[in-house]
Parts: structure tokens; C-alpha cells; sequence
């Protein structure tokens, strides 16, 4: 273990966290430069809390006890500090101790003592939890794997912090002490209890910002116009139920209300006597630190920067960006922006908008995020066009459009979004993705109550967009896209797709399976939902077309009928204005809500089905689907939880034949699953999520003015009920008997040791051939015995260790996995043609030194494949797969999946790719061994998950057989693991 220059401070310490009551604090090593705030700390805790550590009267630190308590080694004696404002309100000490509990002596003494002190003002606020998962952190990198604490019987709430936190421990009582003891290592509860407080301090931290009880607008103009004005004014419009106040410095001084708003105006924040829990900041960049200042000093709760001149201006504005949030977070606010677009909320009890939106979103259950204002913009003016006023189809919940996104960013509210009863789809739009690993943790647990659907700008550029500094994804796009699917995200690629299937999402169950019924009045737009459907590889039914001058009734009981039918999981419905007599429509009334009230009825009967409609110049039918109606009489069942359908019809006709080339979703097994609810969540351990909360709604439907954007939207419905249904069982992990982690380990540490002296941190490096054959044999990974063969009579000695029939082949990098160049000759026989074989070799291609021709025996036939696993610095450890050759490397067919992969998603991934029926018997071929290929895999994915040194394997090729499998090539990276990861203490992010 490589052990840091004594006394060296640790900056990597250094972290931002959330508290439970979603405020933050800054966790930092002690120094010595600390003794007064430390001295000043300790003034303001009561004579309890000082009686509690060190039990006994202590009413003042001793200057040898400041100096004990500032000076450490930052190995054996540890010191952090929780500060708000520069000053301290909590601290946490280790001293490593020994076998008898005395100072230790020997480095390799494994256990400390733990000691906290928390400011009484400060107690309740989880600091203590944050603190004890940070310290433990130092301990473990510090080569401690043990805590004890002794702690008074009357002290409950430290006994809880530690009793808590999920680690395995050892409770005695002596000598009217409690002591306790337990191991450092993370435990699966202790992840779980880890996890579930950063949930619920950054949803609060959230909450805080979307529901402030009073809000000063700082940088309000005197005139009209301007972003401070403007954001006033959406204040009061949108009704918010609040206290608004509006700060300028150069108001009058005998100015005491802004006209013509008529709201409480005042030159600086100090002058407002009650509290304020949100500033929107409308000053220029200059200004900003002044402004955060005076909110941190009036305890304000949160800021919202819409000012501009940051990171998006350069380097210079990147380092005002950094500075803006260290400062926002020295007072423990939390930080929407800078250059941001605002922030919306239209719960009854807020009615929010502090924005730039210049109208206020109807209620509804679609959350939004973005991270730019322009697509903040379209989003909600896409969604007031499509569904306007409150309890519409269109309706929001909260938006957020974060700009510059240097604190606040969609994981946060993803977090919020999780167990928020009022919001059922989130929609995000991401230009970068600050911590990917994080996000794809989120996005699978909140898609597994509610649906993710993201679009995602900048995703060929390899570079983020201005103001956001986030490490660069080095995958491509594609693979990013598969991940996402794998966390359970819709991803789509335009607005409009946002849109619509956020749309269809927030107002239809989730369809059983991909049997798609379609009927309507036009035959023409009929055929090409049906054509739509087989593209998105759906399942649809013969269409039924109904006449032209077809009437509402007519479109009621073939909708009726289509929804009873076993063989039907969803029904497309299109139309166009009808000709006919009769009176099909009421006088004063239109075609379009005739059909929306036939159709309404039809769906309400049978509520476990989704209905979509395609419509040509009915404009009206669009706004009549789309706007709150009353149920139909009978009142319909409950869409948060569906009665039994009516009795079926007869079934419908066969589909006919849907080609090859369109890949079908597995068709539905055994009864319906809950996922025919709407959205009702899988059977739920822990981590599965709040308890969804019933609402009696209006039967809304969507319209789409094309049929390819309705099937569309659909068609991700019906893979993202798919994936839920999947992920009620998602697979295992598999142990395996024969895998030694911790020799690995050792291993591994040897070889960074031996290999990386003088490599910059960070850097990786090649492990040497036979290091990596034996760290990959620890995991049951056997490679064939490669020999060099730098002349005639090394390889025909090397041949004859071997065995023949053996292969000569070149390890040069530009022929390496190039077999097309005539690099590789397989099944040589005897010594007379491998000497014949290598002369041709080495005269057609080059020198030996060239070539580094390697001699291997022959394995049985099968298929080439390749396996791969790599830490990407943005999208975190991906395992790859696909053929090797032209497949792979030509045409990109390649799956990937994040690690750790189950033995569920193993399998997934083996036959996603488009040459997977090679493996499995492809025209009349014997099937290859896939299940000695699933667990190549996971023991692949198991190296690297145990491992983080391990950034980079690489198996090519892989030879599959009918039976069992041949790793021919092997190479291994390493690299010392960054300090932090996502699987360490929780802490915000710096960009």
C-alpha cells in the first residue's frame, strides 16, 4: 500500500455533503490552523453534550487538548470536521489503538478508537451519520478495518448513529459503559442504509427549492423589462401562495413597495425581518458574491442564479462558476445554476414560477428537467399546445431548468422525483452527465416505479457543451444508449419525441405485451400504423377498417371490441373526418369531441388497456382527448387499480407473418402482470420505492398528428413494460467456488507497486503477459499457452512442448487480430511445414523482430469472439461482446452492459447483438457452448467489479465450441483506483 508523506494534508478528504434536513455542510480534515474555530465550537455545546464525550464535567478545552485535537498525522490520529459558514458544528477523531485498547505502535495494528462532538443546535441533522460514513472511509484507506467506541447508556442518539449505520458490530456493557465494536468493511446494509439517506436529504434539499414559503427576488429592475423584473412578475402571475419580496440596492431609500406589482420592496436582504428560504439572483456576475454572501449571512435556504457570464464564457468564467458554488455551499445552500432558466412547481398549495417561462404550465404528473433554457422553453410550450390548463394530459408537476448545473443537476431530482406521489413520468433533457454512475444507479430505481425518459444533446461532439465540466465520454453513443436501456430509460433523440412519449406515459397503463390491435376509418393511415408497427418490431393485428362515413358509435364498439379481445395488449386508433348522413353529431356540436366522447367511453370500460389515437385534420378531436373530461356513468374502475376486463369477443384474426428482420419482444407468459396498472410498481424489497398513491383521474387520451410518432411512443411503452416486468427478477451475481479474490488482490497490489513507480496518478498500465494469464487464472479465467517464436528453431522446440498440430501467428500490433493479412496459419502438422510456414511468413510480412511471431496450440473449432470490460471515466465498467472480425470492428456489433452483470442480463447480452444466431445453430450449424460464454462473462465482470485497479480486459479471440471454450489472447490494465468513487461515502459533486 503506498502510505502518503506524514503530516501531508489530504485534500480528496475534503467533501460537500447533504443533511437529512436537505441543507449542506462541508466534511474537511482538521489542521492545525483550526484551534480557534475548534476552541469556538466547543463554547456553544452544552454541558451534556461535553459530559457525553468525555464522561465527566468538561467545561473548556485545555490548550494541550486544542493542540491534541489540531495536529494529527492523517494516519494514525485523524481528525474531520463538519463546517457551515468556515465554522465548525461537529467533529469526529480516530486514534488507532492496539490489541489492549492502548496507543498503537506496530502499522499493522488494524483497530481505532472513534469519538464524536456535535454542536446541540446541529444535532437531528444526520451529521453524525455522514460524519461516522467519511471517517470510516479514512479508516479503511488508512489500513483500519475495526471501530470501537465507548459510549455513556444515556447517550441514545450516538448509540443509534452507530447501531445504524448497517455495519456488523459487537455490543458489551462494563463498567457502566456501552462498548461497541464493528468492522469498517461496507456491508450490503450498510450500502442499503447509505443509499436511502442520501435519497431522502437530497429530495428534501429539493423540496426546499420547489416549495419555499417566501422568496426575495434579488436584482429586480425599476423598470420593466429584465431578468429580475421578469422573474417577479412570473411570481405573481402564476399565484404563488408565498411571500414575495423585491431587493435592489438602488431602490429609493423611502421606497417601501414596487408598483405596479405592489409587493414589499427593499434595497438590501437584511432589511427583510422574516425569513427567506429561495433568492432568485438577477445581477451581474460581479455582483453574485456580494449577494451569496448576504444569503448565507440571512440564512437563506437556497439560490437560484439567472445570471450569466460563468463557465459558458470561458476559463475565466469556469473559475467564477467553482468559486460561486464553494461559496453557496460554505453557507449551506443549495445551488440552482448559474445561467439558469428557473424553476416551476404548480402543486395547489405553491404555485411556483420562478422562471422565465412567461406562462404558467398547467397542473399535471410530467416532471421536466433540462439543462438548457431553450429546450426548457419548447418542452413547455410543446406541452401547453398539446394538452393547456390544469389536470390537462399535458400537465407538469415541476420543472427545473438548471443551466450551468454546477450543483443542482437531474440526479438530484431524480432523487426527489423517486417518492414524489404527484409526478408519474420524469423527462429530462441532459446536454452531459456529471456522474454517470450515479445516474444509472437512480435511473434503475426510479424506472422501476415511474418511467425515465431522457433525450440527450451533444452525443457525437465527445466534448460537453459550454459550462459544463464533466469528464468526457470515451464509448460511443450507441453504447451509452444501451446502458441507459439497460437502467430501465426511454431513450429518445428529439424533443418531440420527448413529448409524445411522455404523453403517452402519463395518461395510459402500461401495455401487457406488443399484440397491437388497429382500427379506424382510413385504410391508407391504417397500413401504415401497421407498417409503423412492425419497424418498431410490435406485434400489430390485421387492421380493422371501418367505413368512411363510420360514426362515433361505430368507433365505440369496435374500440370496445378490441379492447375485450384476449389477443390484444394495446389498440391504435385512427381517424379522419367522416362523410355521411345522419346524426351522428348533436347540433352545435363538432365531429372530433363526438369521436373523443365515444372513444372515452370505450377505453373507460376496459382501463387496463392503453388506447392511442392518429388523427388527420381533427384538430378538435386532439384537444377534446387531451383536456380534463368527467368519467362515463357507470363509473369506471379505478386506473390505479383495474377491475377485470368485460368478457372477451371472439378473437380476433390472426397477424400475418412479421419478417425476420424485425425483432419481437417475448411474447407475454401466464397472467397479466401488475404492469397492466397503471404504472403499479413490481413486488418491492427496500430499494424498490414508495408506496405508489391511488388517484381517481379523467380518462385522457393522446393524439399524435402521425401514425410513425403514435406507434412510436407505443412501442417504447411496450419495451419499458417489458424491462419492469424483467426487473422484478433481475438475475444474480454467482459466486464461484473456485475464484481467490483476495490473492488477486495481492496480486495486484504487487504489480501496481512493480509497475507503476513513476506513472502519473491516474495513468494505467499493461500488465506483462504472464501476470496477466496467472491474475486471470485467480478468477478461473484459463488462457491457451502462448510461446515466442523469434526464430525457426525456437518455434519448432516451442511446437514440440505444445504438441501439434499447433498455430504460428504474428503479435505485431498493426497485424494483431488481422488474419485477413495472412498473419495467422493454422493446423501446421509437423516440423518440416512449420519451418516452411514460418520461412513464408517472415519473407511475405517481415522480420521476426517485426513480427514477434508466437507459436499456440490448435483448439477445436468453434465461433471467434471477443470479450471486453473497461472503466470509462464517464459511463463507469462496461462489459462488452460481440464476434470478433468484421462484425465487431466493421459493423459495431458489439452489446454492452454495466457492471456487475447478473446471469440474467449475461444471457440478454449474448443474443442481443445481430449476429447472435451464429451462435446458436445458424443454418443448419451445431450450436456453440453459450453457456461456458455466460460465464467467461461474469467472472470477467466479477474481476473487475472486486477489482477497481482492473480498468481494462481484453479477450480476443474466444474461441466458442460446442462444447466449452478457448481464451487465445489476454491482455490486463491496471491503474490506482481514484480516491472517491460512487460506492464511496456520499458526497456532492465538484465540477
Amino acid at each position: 500500500m503506498q502510505t502518503p508523506p506524514e503530516h501531508a494534508y489530504p485534500t480528496h478528504w475534503e467533501a460537500d455533503v447533504v443533511l437529512r434536513d436537505g441543507g449542506t455542510a462541508r466534511i474537511r480534515p482538521i489542521t492545525p490552523d483550526d484551534a480557534e474555530r475548534l476552541v469556538s465550537f466547543y463554547e456553544q455545546v452544552s454541558d451534556e453534550s461535553k459530559y457525553y464525550r468525555f464522561f465527566a464535567p468538561y467545561p473548556r478545552l485545555s490548550d494541550r487538548d486544542v493542540h491534541r485535537f489540531t495536529h494529527h498525522d492523517y494516519i494514525d490520529r485523524v481528525g474531520l470536521a463538519a463546517t457551515v459558514g468556515g465554522e465548525f458544528i461537529a467533529t469526529v477523531r480516530y486514534d488507532r489503538i492496539n490489541d489492549q485498547g492502548l496507543p498503537a505502535k506496530d502499522p499493522h495494528d488494524d483497530q481505532a478508537e472513534v469519538a464524536f462532538l456535535v454542536q446541540d443546535a446541529h444535532q437531528g441533522r444526520g451529521v453524525a451519520s455522514a460524519l461516522l460514513e467519511h471517517i470510516a472511509a479514512v479508516a479503511r484507506e488508512r489500513g483500519i478495518r475495526r471501530f470501537a467506541a465507548e459510549v455513556l447508556p444515556a447517550n441514545s442518539k450516538m448509540i443509534k448513529v452507530f447501531t445504524d449505520a448497517g455495519y456488523t458490530h459487537k455490543r458489551t456493557f462494563e463498567d457502566g459503559v456501552v462498548r461497541l465494536e464493528f468492522d469498517l468493511e461496507p456491508t450490503e446494509q450498510s450500502m442499503a442504509v447509505m443509499r436511502g439517506r442520501e435519497q431522502r436529504a437530497e429530495a428534501r434539499s429539493v423540496q426546499r427549492l420547489l416549495a419555499p414559503g417566501s422568496v426575495a427576488v434579488i436584482g429586480t429592475g425599476r423598470a420593466p423589462g429584465g431578468l429580475g423584473r421578469t422573474a417577479l412578475r412570473s411570481l405573481l402571475d402564476s399565484g404563488f401562495t408565498g411571500r414575495v419580496h423585491a431587493v435592489n440596492h438602488a431602490f429609493p431609500e423611502d421606497l417601501r413597495r414596487l408598483d405596479p406589482e405592489d409587493v414589499p420592496a427593499v434595497r438590501a436582504l437584511r432589511e427583510i425581518a422574516d425569513p427567506v428560504d429561495l433568492a432568485v439572483i438577477a445581477v451581474p456576475a460581479d455582483s453574485v458574491p456580494e449577494v451569496i454572501r448576504d444569503c448565507g449571512e440571512h440564512g437563506v435556504q437556497g439560490v437560484l442564479v439567472l445570471s450569466s457570464g460563468y463557465a459558458e464564457a470561458g476559463p475565466d468564467g469556469r473559475e467564477r462558476q467553482r468559486a460561486l458554488l464553494r461559496q453557496a455551499r460554505s453557507y449551506g445552500m443549495r445551488l440552482i445554476g448559474p445561467n439558469a432558466f428557473g424553476l416551476i412547481n404548480t402543486a395547489p398549495d405553491v404555485r411556483l414560477n420562478a422562471s422565465l417561462a412567461p406562462r404558467m404550465p398547467g397542473a399535471g404528473h410530467i416532471g421536466l428537467f433540462t439543462q438548457s433554457g431553450a429546450i426548457g422553453i419548447a418542452l413547455l410550450s410543446g406541452l401547453h399546445a398539446r394538452g393547456p390548463g390544469d389536470g390537462g394530459i399535458a400537465g407538469v408537476s415541476a420543472f427545473v431548468s438548471a443551466g450551468n448545473r454546477a450543483d443542482v443537476s437531474g440526479n438530484d431530482l431524480l432523487q426527489y422525483w423517486y417518492e414524489d406521489p404527484d409526478t408519474d413520468v420524469v423527462i429530462l433533457y441532459l446536454e452531459s452527465i456529471g456522474n454517470p454512475r450515479k445516474f444509472a444507479r437512480l435511473a434503475r430505481r426510479t424506472a422501476a416505479v415511474k418511467p425515465v425518459v431522457v433525450a440527450k444533446g451533444a452525443r457525437h461532439n465527445g466534448t460537453a457543451p459550454p459550462g459544463h465540466a464533466v469528464p468526457t465520454v470515451r464509448v460511443p453513443d450507441s453504447t451509452v444508449a444501451a446502458l441507459m436501456r439497460q437502467a430501465g430509460v426511454i431513450r429518445v433523440d428529439t424533443v418531440t419525441e420527448l413529448i409524445d412519449a411522455g404523453l403517452l406515459l402519463a395518461s395510459q397503463p402500461l401495455p401487457a405485451g406488443p399484440r397491437i390491435a388497429i382500427l379506424g376509418n382510413s385504410e391508407s393511415l391504417a397500413l401504415l400504423a401497421y407498417d409503423a408497427c412492425l419497424t418498431e418490431g410490435l406485434r400489430p393485428l390485421r387492421p380493422h377498417v371501418l367505413a368512411s362515413a363510420a360514426t362515433p358509435d361505430d368507433f365505440r364498439a369496435a374500440l370496445a371490441e378490441a379492447l375485450a379481445a384476449d389477443g390484444c395488449d394495446a389498440v391504435v386508433v385512427t381517424a379522419i373526418p367522416w362523410v355521411g348522413e345522419g346524426a351522428a353529431v348533436s347540433p352545435g356540436g363538432s365531429e372530433g369531441a363526438a369521436l373523443a366522447d365515444a372513444l372515452r367511453t370505450a377505453a373507460t370500460a376496459h382501463p387496463q388497456k392503453p388506447v392511442t389515437v392518429v388523427h388527420l385534420a381533427m384538430e378538435d378531436l386532439a384537444e377534446t382527448l387531451a383536456a380534463p373530461a368527467q368519467p362515463a356513468e357507470p363509473e369506471a374502475p379505478d386506473r390505479g387499480d383495474p377491475k377485470p376486463a368485460a368478457q372477451p369477443a371472439a378473437p380476433a384474426p390472426a397477424p400475418p407473418p412479421v419478417p425476420a428482420r424485425a425483432p419481437r419482444p417475448p411474447a407475454p407468459t401466464g397472467p397479466p402482470p401488475t404492469l397492466t396498472t397503471r404504472h403499479a410498481p413490481p413486488a418491492r424489497d427496500a430499494e424498490a420505492g414508495p408506496p405508489r398513491r391511488p388517484r381517481r383521474e379523467p380518462l385522457r387520451i393522446p393524439a399524435y398528428p402521425a401514425a410513425e410518432r403514435a406507434v412510436r411512443s407505443l412501442a417504447e411503452a411496450v419495451r419499458y413494460a417489458a424491462w419492469r416486468r424483467e426487473a422484478v427478477d433481475p438475475g444474480r451475481v454467482p459466486e464461484y467456488d473456485d475464484i481467490q479474490e483476495v490473492q488477486a488482490g495481492a496480486d495486484i497490489e504487487r504489480l501496481l507497486d512493480r509497475l507503476t513507480p513513476d506513472v502519473p496518478s491516474g495513468r494505467s498500465v499493461p500488465v506483462p503477459p504472464q501476470d496477466a494469464e496467472a491474475l486471470l487464472a485467480r478468477y478461473g479465467i484459463r488462457t491457451c499457452p502462448v510461446l515466442p517464436a523469434p526464430d525457426p528453431d525456437t518455434a519448432v522446440r516451442a511446437a514440440a512442448r505444445l504438441g501439434y498440430p499447433v498455430a504460428l501467428k504474428t503479435t505485431a500490433p498493426h497485424l494483431r487480430h488481422r488474419p485477413d493479412l495472412g498473419g495467422v496459419r493454422l493446423d501446421i502438422a509437423g516440423e518440416a511445414e512449420l519451418r516452411r510456414t514460418y520461412a513464408e511468413l517472415t519473407d511475405f510480412l517481415g522480420s521476426p523482430e517485426e513480427l514477434r511471431p508466437v507459436v499456440q496450440s490448435m483448439v477445436p473449432r468453434g465461433v471467434d469472439t471477443v470479450v471486453r470490460a473497461a472503466i470509462d471515466p464517464a459511463a463507469g465498467a462496461v462489459l462488452s461482446f460481440g464476434l470478433a472480425g468484421a462484425p465487431s470492428q466493421l459493423l459495431g456489433d458489439i452489446a454492452h452492459r454495466l457492471i456487475p452483470a447478473t446471469d440474467r442480463e449475461v444471457a440478454e447480452q449474448i443474443r442481443s447483438i445481430r449476429a447472435a444466431p451464429l451462435l446458436f445453430g445458424w443454418r443448419g450449424s451445431q450450436p456453440v457452448d453459450t453457456a461456458a460464454l455466460a460465464e467467461l462473462l461474469l467472472r470477467v465482470s466479477r474481476l473487475v467489479d472486486d477489482h477497481p485497479e482492473v480498468v481494462g480486459v481484453d479477450l480476443e479471440p474466444v474461441v466458442v465450441a460446442a462444447h466449452g471454450l478457448s481464451v487465445l489472447g489476454a491482455t490486463v490494465r491496471l491503474a490506482r483506483p481514484p480516491a472517491t468513487t460512487d460506492l464511496g461515502p456520499r458526497r456532492l459533486p465538484v465540477y
